[in-house]
């Protein structure tokens, strides 16, 4: 499976598979109405038909070679905090791979994201999955967009995605090392 990044691990994470085993732990997230408008599954009648929704796509992704979630494990606690993972999606009639994340609510605000998100980056990019990657993001969602941000991506533009208005963020791989240039030159 090309695009996973199971058994990879950042400074504070470990990534692996979503297992069927996990959908107590994944459950929790939806329970939160305004986490699942964030992540546009509001027309879910509830917390339970989210994740079975979620654990259907997940797999789906997984069974056709089309990247997928990874969960994310804290290395210190040995719990689950999240998943981010490398999806690839047509948008507006091209294939993309899109970054994406979501962490459950008690792990917020640590950091998570975007480290989970910046090995998504890198991993894409050195393996050379493509030549740009993206994050599509419901536009009231400012936390995520926050994220795509401190990402080293930029807001391309606005766009209608599965009948949603949503900011497509971006970052090209020229892009990408360009920052890593600067950022080797400050050491």
């Amino acid at each position: 499976m090309k695009y996973l990044l199971a058994h990879q691990e950042s400074e504070r994470l470990l990534f692996r598979k979503l297992e069927h085993s996990d959908f107590d732990k994944w459950l929790h997230l939806f329970e939160d109405e305004e986490t699942a408008k964030m992540l546009g599954m509001s027309e879910y009648k509830n917390a339970n038909e989210c994740c079975e929704k979620w654990f259907e796509w997940t797999f789906h992704r997984y069974e056709n070679n089309l990247g997928g979630q990874n969960v994310l494990i804290s290395k210190e606690s040995q719990q689950f905090v999240g998943q981010c993972g490398l999806l690839v999606r047509e948008v507006e009639n091209n294939l993309e791979i899109e970054i994406a994340y979501s962490i459950l609510r008690e792990f917020r605000g640590q950091g998570y994201a975007i480290e989970s998100a910046k090995k998504c980056r890198d991993f894409a990019f050195e393996n050379n999955f493509h030549n740009r990657l993206v994050s599509i993001i419901i536009h009231e969602n400012h936390t995520s967009k926050n994220v795509a941000l401190k990402n080293g991506m930029k807001l391309k533009k606005q766009i209608n995605y599965s009948n949603k208005k949503m900011d497509l963020f971006e970052i090209t791989k020229q892009e990408w090392e360009m920052q890593l240039l600067q950022n080797k030159s400050y050491i």
